[in-house]
Formats: structure tokens, sequence, C-alpha cells
């Protein structure tokens, strides 16, 4: 029910409307902005003042009259409303089916805006989640319940990565799985290429996506990533599964709540940015974790284009602080054809330790990762050093080293879009190019593990 309802608006400034005398409304209530022909438009509240009420609009403030628009405030926040059947369909950014297949009925209704995690009743992230891909599942191994970035560049092929990650991502012995993916401001042909790869490969029963695309109006893309996790928190907390959440463009969000905080008149920060990034960002990552109690779980893949490729910029530099590490694609392993081109050296991820070895993937796992990270940071020594020397002068170790570093990112990084691979072939695919390598140069694992791995030289 409305709690009242007022006719005629104050003024209209972009996605805003400005009412005056507004009694007993709350910060971001949701409302009814209705125009002269008849459409209702959302909105919510963000603004208010003893004489007047700043209200956003959802869908766009076109075709508004000032003297006839009637604005119904309805007393109750953003919510969404849940089912088991939300697997496999493809909402909007608002959460409103964009598949065709009608209304979602259920009896359970969140606020988008979730609920606080009380930290006591969060258990540490463990497990190893499998994503096929030798680099991340080898070197930067996802965690369930981890909050794990994608940093990617215009032009590299992020989507391809997030797609591929949909799809081929499991939890080693268990069923209970589900990828929640959310498109963020993206353009016509991304949406169709994201619909299309997720249906031709067969797993849409096990995904719920959420497509806003660049032509939607600003503020969707506000709510974009809150609709999702509440759709991943029901899957996981309500139902007991354990969900990935992909969210990408998370640039495209950013740019958002920069210009709807210059629209609204708020003093900029960084770069044009509002001072609340970081705890808006904060509010978003945070919803990822695992319960002490709870059979499910959230673990976040959030993928951003960095600006100008500026690691420093504020969108990646805040999420760094707020997240366990960070996924870098490299622009010059894109340029020699590499896929995924994953900048290992740059890459990492900070709860690796506790869900890889012994009763997660295989024992071997951690002296083999932290050897190929010192073996390929070898690697970039040397190429260095051979681009003023020459590669003809190089001593007998940095040639194979130089041997390693072509293997490595020939046969290692390098795989198709749509090979899986398992962690098994990964791991001996690592100790197989690690065989060209002399004894010596193989500090970080033990006598044992290297006569056992590398009998085969």
């Amino acid at each position: 029910m409305a709690i009242a309802e007022y006719i005629g608006l104050e003024t209209i400034n972009g996605p805003f409307v400005l009412v005056e005398g507004v009694q007993g409304a709350g910060y971001g209530e949701l409302t009814d902005v209705i125009g002269p022909d008849g459409k209702v438009r959302k909105g919510r509240v963000v603004v208010l003042d003893e004489r007047a009420t700043l209200v956003q609009v959802f869908s766009g403030t076109g075709d508004l009259v000032p003297e006839s628009t009637r604005v119904r405030f309805l007393g109750k926040e953003l919510s969404m409303t849940l089912d088991p059947a939300i697997l496999g369909r493809t909402f909007t950014g608002l959460g409103e089916p964009r598949d065709g297949c009608g209304p979602v009925y259920g009896r359970v209704t969140r606020n988008v805006n979730g609920q606080p995690i009380n930290p006591m009743a969060r258990a540490y992230p463990r497990d190893f989640i499998h994503t096929g891909i030798s680099s991340i599942d080898v070197l930067t191994t996802l965690i369930r319940g981890q909050k794990l970035p994608i940093f990617s560049g215009n032009g590299l092929p992020h989507n391809a990565l997030a797609v591929q990650i949909a799809t081929q991502s499991r939890l080693v012995g268990a069923e209970n799985f589900a990828v929640v993916f959310a498109g963020i401001g993206i353009k016509h042909d991304d949406a169709a290429f994201f619909s299309r790869e997720l249906s031709d490969k067969g797993h849409t029963d096990k995904i719920v996506t959420f497509l806003n695309l660049a032509d939607d109006p600003v503020i969707e893309r506000i709510a974009t990533p809150r609709f999702a996790l509440t759709a991943a928190e029901y899957l996981a907390f309500d139902l007991g599964l354990h969900v990935l959440v992909i969210l990408t463009d998370m640039t495209n969000y950013c740019e958002a709540l920069r210009e709807l905080g210059v629209a609204v008149g708020e003093v900029p920060s960084r770069k044009g940015y509002p001072g609340y990034l970081y705890s808006d960002l904060a509010s978003l990552y945070e919803r990822a974790g695992v319960l002490r109690e709870g059979k499910g779980s959230v673990t976040q893949l959030p993928i951003l284009t960095m600006p100008n490729d500026d690691i420093t910029h504020p969108i990646p530099d805040l999420t760094g602080f707020i997240t366990e590490g960070q996924i870098v694609l490299s622009r010059e392993l894109d340029a020699k054809g590499i896929y995924p081109p994953i900048d290992v050296l740059a890459s990492l991820s900070r709860l690796m330790k506790d869900g890889i070895g012994k009763g997660f993937t295989r024992e071997d796992h951690p002296n083999l990762s932290s050897q190929l990270f010192a073996s390929v940071s070898r690697v970039q020594e040397v190429r260095a050093l051979a681009s003023v020397v020459g590669s003809d002068e190089l001593g007998k170790q940095d040639k194979a080293s130089l041997a390693f570093g072509e293997l490595f990112e020939n046969q290692f990084l390098s795989q198709g879009t749509g090979e899986d691979r398992d962690i098994g072939f990964s791991l001996d695919k690592g100790w197989e190019i690690l065989s060209v390598l002399p004894r010596e140069q193989l500090t970080r694992i033990s006598t044992e593990e290297a006569r056992k791995y590398l009998a085969q030289k």
C-alpha cells in the first residue's frame, strides 16, 4: 500500500525529480513515478530535506511533465522476489524478466541491499574451486568464499574468460554449485555474446543471468550488482548452494556512481569519483563469504577494465584493498596470441595457501606453484639481459630459462576458450615444463619431489 501520493514536481534534473512537502518518507524508499501517459517508472529516495525530497528515477525522466507527474511513495525499499525457479532465468538490471518467461512467483522477498553478516558467523574461506584454467587453478587459485577480481583493459578478452569460468567452474566433489552472472553497462553485442555462449554450452539450468545494457538508464547500473548478489545469497544461504558470482564490468558501475554523484551535486574525490567509493564497493564485495552454520557459500569474481591500463587508478586500487588478491590480464601476452593472457607475476590469490595441497588439490601443488613463480620471474630477468647482450651470449642456464619461458607461455598459459583442464593435468603440465631446467635452478622443491615428478627428464 502506498503511504502517500503527490502530484507535481518542483524540478526535473537528469535522472532526478524534486518533490516538495513530502511527509514521512525514508532514505532509500521505493517510489512509483507516473507520467502523463500513465507509464509507471520505479525510483528511490536519495536525499531527504525538510522542504523537498530528491528521487532517482530508474527508467529515466524523458516525457515527464512537472505539473502533472505523480510520485507515489511505497513505504518499502527496492526488493526482489525469489524462488528456486530463478535458476536458468535471465533478468534485467532491475530484476525484471528478460527472457519472456513471465514473472517469478515466490514467497520470499528480499531487500536488494542485503543484510550485514556478523563477522563471528563467518567461516574462514577454504576449498578449491575448479575453473579449468591452468594459470588460475595452479598459480592464482580461486577459493570458496573468496572475492578475487580480474583486472583487464579495453580490447582484452575478459568477456571470453568470464564465460569460460562461468561454464567450467565447479566445486570438486559437490553437485550443489551454481553461477550468478551479471553484465553491468555492457554493449548489445556483448549481451548477445553472453546469452549465446551461456546457452550453447548447456549450463543455463545452473546459471542466473542479469543483463544491464549500456543504453539502459545509468541509475539501473547501481542496482544490477545488488540484485545479482541478492539472488546469490538466496541460492547460497536458503537453498544451500555454493554460488560463484561474476560481475562484469565494475568500471561501468563506478562510472555510474561518479555520474550520479556529479548530478546530485556531491563533492568529488580522486579523479571525480565520490568520496564514498571505497565503502560503496566494500558493501558489494563483502557480501561474499562462508557461514559457520550454513551449507552454502558465495564466491565473487568481479571483472573491471582499468582505465588506460592504470592499475593505480582509483577503481582497481580500491578494489585491491578490499579483495583478496587479483588476476591481471596482460596486453603484451594478448599481442602474442596467448589466451588467457594472465600476467602471473602481477597476479595473486591471498587465500590460495588455505585451499590447495593435501586434502584439497594434490600434495605437490604448493611447492610446484612456488617453483613456477620463481622460474617465471627468472625468465623476465634473462629476457631483459638477452635484449642487451643478445641470446647467443647467454650461458647454458640462462638459455634453459628462455626455453622454459617459451614452453610456459605456449603450453601452460595458453589454452583454448573451451578447454577445460583437470587440476591433475595442469599440475602434471607444470612439472613437464620444469623438466627443461637444470636441477640446481629448482630451489623451491625437495629432492624427493624432484626425483618423483621429474623422472621423465
